[in-house]
């Protein structure tokens, strides 16, 4: 037999049936990566495929019924190439993977409600979430529009009701949410939802959802008998089956390195279904899809690019230098660390300085994307703690334990400001520390915007410790909940720009990042861009200016949408996706970045009409006819050589962090 058939495969639960089956399933969740991993199971979207078309095609499974496909959340972020892509990337791969319908995970969110239904117009399938609820879109309609429920008709003529449900403990975590929605439990809306899929001519129920398992466990058992006949789950990244209340909850791992394949049978002799549930781990042994492969070295060639593209502008030099953060205070890490504190309202926000990872001074001018993600490369996101001020102070003495040497826990602070002596012995190195101005009570409860590595108690931050590895650090925001540092300061980047801005920038964050702007930088680190349009130089030799005021902020009418859910009938998606030709969206926060960048970072010759160079001068082409209509002369653009001290870019707001006696040495 082929490793295809057998490698990495286990029985989870053993219905013992035989025979064919009446349904054939494949459950998988949480996926973020489309490469291979190091280690088994590697993964990687090309092996995972490989499998997928192992139980949709293969001859051992010809005269039974098509494979129907569910997802359980959480596909377009965190990762390295969401912060790019803003979650575009993956709509190939769920469509590739013949998903057939999906529930709504919290990180689908991540970039506003705007960009998830743009992404899930380009899905082939439905996406649900039943009791989350936006009045602003009228009554009774689901977050984002989303339908509740769905009715499946396999290739048998079986009708499969399927309902989304999510829990109320992300819904709290994330900061693009539209404001007053209406969440209900999860249990009440399947008992109103679910017999309309009844009379409809359901045979079987199945509840996909991305919660925790206490939380599905809590759903299976408050459910009355035979109302749901399996709980497909997300949100955890382990593998896990369970039997509670008579009702299968299962959760199929994480990251394209797990899935399931379940075959089902009408019961013997009364209603109900019975499961046989088969594990499959995607190993190395494994071989990988040959045209999955090509997808995925074209999604990272067309990342290369986009890397390139300038997201800022700085008016100041951004410190990132090991020889500093891991020492003293940091503007760059100032910066950061205020970002992290402002974006989840916390108390103060701690920063181990291996965080940052550039290891160089970034000069004032252009920040290009790959400037974000070389400096803060790491994939575990920014979390939320509630801890006391002893936890606190013992952090910071962590922080400073190890000096003179160059330690990666040395710390950046943001809202803290504190006296260390490296003459003390280790233990008791802060001489004094302040919260928000007044001295740093042990008793007092603080909430700390900080990293999930630090959570953890990794570099030694054991006082940091959340309750979940045996801490006592309580979780206000969690890894699974938090976004990444790179993507938060994409989400920033864009809020600053005057043109060119992401046309999908939702209300919500819009509103979000108002009220971060009006905090961050109520101390002049934002400059308002040029009145004339000067080509930004990387080479500048920015001086401080003058502060201008935060500009504001304003909003677009709400659309009131609505409509009832549809029946679909399942169908095994085409492998070939007409979007998979443009993996990256056409975005309109490209555009003024096109016009204004330097050409220095194309980094190939032109060899289609899709590459860089046609695209820039397609662009100038637009720009010039721009000018003529507005009646702007030629004369008076500025080239790159140009470009003076007291001149900033016109596309968008520059940032000017700046020391402010936030750790201070007291040898």
């Amino acid at each position: 037999m082929s490793a295809t058939e057998v490698a990495g495969l286990s029985t989870t639960f053993n219905s013992g049936r035989d025979g064919p089956p009446d349904l054939r399933l494949l459950h998988y969740n949480d996926v973020y990566h489309v490469e291979t991993n190091s280690a088994d199971p590697v993964g990687g979207t090309p092996r995972f495929q490989t499998l997928v078309n192992y139980y949709r095609n293969h001859s051992k499974f010809a005269g039974l019924p098509e494979l129907l496909t569910f997802f359980s959340g959480d596909a377009f972020n965190p990762s390295l190439e969401s912060t790019v892509t803003k979650g575009r990337h993956m709509v190939p791969f769920l469509n590739r993977a013949g998903t057939n319908v999906a529930c709504v995970g919290n990180h689908d969110l991540d970039f506003g409600i705007a960009q998830f239904r743009h992404l899930r117009s380009q899905c082939k399938f439905p996406w649900l979430l039943a009791n989350v609820l936006d009045p602003t879109l009228g009554e009774g309609v689901s977050l984002a529009g989303c339908e509740k429920t769905c009715m499946l008709v396999s290739s048998n003529g079986i009708k499969i009701g399927v309902i989304g449900l999510g829990e109320r403990e992300w819904l709290a975590t994330i900061n693009s949410l539209p404001p007053n929605l209406i969440y209900k439990s999860a249990s009440e809306t399947a008992k109103e939802l679910v017999p309309a899929l009844r009379e409809q001519g359901a045979e079987i129920v199945i509840a996909i959802t991305h919660q925790r398992e206490p939380n599905d466990n809590k759903l299976a058992n408050n459910l009355p008998e035979g109302l749901v006949d399996i709980i497909l789950g997300g949100h955890d990244h382990y593998y896990l089956h369970n039997i509670i209340n008579g009702v299968h909850v299962l959760r199929s791992g994480t990251d394209f390195r797990q899935f399931s394949y379940i075959e089902a049978w009408r019961r013997k002799g009364g209603p109900g279904w019975e499961f046989t549930i088969t594990r499959r781990d995607v190993v190395r042994s494994i071989p990988e899809d040959p045209s999955t492969v090509h997808l995925v070295e074209k999604l990272t060639s067309s990342l290369q690019a986009k890397l390139q593209k300038p997201i800022g502008y700085t008016a100041t030099p951004l410190d990132g230098r090991f020889s500093t953060v891991r020492t003293g205070e940091s503007n760059l890490g100032n910066f950061v660390c205020d970002l992290m504190r402002f974006y989840h309202g916390a108390d103060c926000g701690l920063m181990a300085a291996g965080t940052i990872r550039g290891d160089q001074v970034y000069p004032p001018g252009v920040l290009r994307v790959k400037d974000i993600l070389n400096c803060f490369p790491f994939e575990d996101p920014v979390v939320v703690i509630k801890i006391t001020g002893l936890a606190l102070r013992g952090a910071l003495e962590n922080g400073v334990s190890q000096l003179p040497a160059l330690e990666g826990r040395f710390p950046q602070v943001s809202n803290i400001r504190f006296a260390f002596s490296t003459l003390k012995p280790r233990g008791s190195r802060v001489l004094w520390a302040k919260v928000g101005g007044d001295e740093l009570d042990d008793q007092k409860m603080y909430t700390v915007a900080t990293r999930g590595y630090m959570a953890r108690g990794k570099d030694g931050f054991s006082t940091l410790l959340v309750q979940s590895e045996g801490g006592s650090a309580e979780e206000v925001v969690s890894e699974e909940d938090g976004l990444l540092i790179s993507t938060i300061l994409r989400q920033y980047f864009l809020s600053l720009k005057v043109l060119g801005k992401w046309h999908r920038f939702s209300r919500s964050l819009h509103r979000h990042w108002e009220g971060v702007h009006q905090q961050l930088h109520c101390d002049g680190w934002i400059r308002s861009p040029s009145a004339q349009s000067v080509t930004p130089n990387v080479k500048s030799t920015t001086t401080a200016r003058s502060p201008s005021p935060t500009p504001s902020f304003h909003y677009v009418a709400r659309r009131r949408l609505a409509g009832p859910a549809k029946n679909i009938r399942a169908a095994s998606p085409s492998v070939d996706d007409d979007s998979e030709g443009n993996l990256m969206d056409t975005e309109s926060d490209s555009e003024a970045e096109i016009l204004s960048r330097p050409r220095t970072y194309i980094t190939k010759l032109a060899t289609s009409p899709d590459d860089a160079d046609h695209r820039e001068h397609l662009a100038r082409q637009v720009l010039r006819r721009w000018r003529q209509k507005v009646g702007l002369n030629d004369a008076k653009v500025q080239t790159v050589g140009d470009a003076q001290d007291d001149k900033f870019p016109p596309w968008t707001r520059v940032i000017a962090p700046k020391l402010e006696d936030r750790i201070i040495r007291a040898d």
